[in-house]
């Protein structure tokens, strides 16, 4: 969609997003640094997959700011709003750097991660308002898609008719030109 941003300033972490969120969208803060994501992560050099939430479609969540993920992860996710995908380009030293992490990732592998952040929470025990305000808000980005979902499908439905109403036209014309010559020989 757009350009790769430089998230650390030194190529380290790259960002280009694939799909703008709302303009209301929420993004992790102090008080929602838990967050919740799809991804999908390849080798760079290979473009094989190595890990990937989208095939048994679960989710996986982590606290931002807290080192439970690899460095990447905490910078380019607190520049995110729900609903946005982007896909981030990790350089080994914000990734799993000269260890790797066998057997998926080797040494010194840059990583490319696809990413939707789908929700930010409180931590438990925050207040109850702001995780009913969540809710909410999951049930709206739920809607939404569903009514992407039904856009698409309606989008198809109107080709496919025009598809068939051009294909009957052509039969059409073909008809009338085959009748012309009949009947002159009488």
């Amino acid at each position: 969609m757009g350009d790769a941003i430089d998230l650390t300033g030194d190529g380290g972490v790259m960002k280009k997003i694939v799909q703008r969120p709302k303009p209301d969208a929420i993004a992790p803060s102090e008080s929602l640094p838990l967050v919740d994501v799809h991804y999908e992560g390849t080798l760079a050099e290979t473009g094989e997959v190595f890990d990937t939430t989208r095939e048994d479609n679960t989710i996986f969540s982590f606290e931002i700011g807290t080192g439970s993920v690899i460095k990447a992860w905490d910078v380019a996710l607190r520049t995110m709003k729900v609903g946005e995908v982007a896909v981030i380009t990790c350089k080994p030293e914000y990734a799993y750097g000269s260890a790797g992490s066998p057997p998926d990732i080797p040494p010194d592998a840059t990583l490319v991660f696809e990413v939707e952040l789908v929700a930010c929470r409180p931590r438990k025990g925050s207040s109850i308002s702001s995780v009913s305000d969540e809710r909410a808000r999951l049930e709206e980005l739920k809607k939404q898609r569903d009514m992407a979902a039904a856009a698409k499908e309606e989008e198809k439905k109107k080709r496919e008719e025009a598809k068939a109403a051009a294909a009957a036209r052509i039969q059409a014309k073909l008809e009338a030109k085959k009748g012309k010559g009949k009947g002159k020989a009488k």
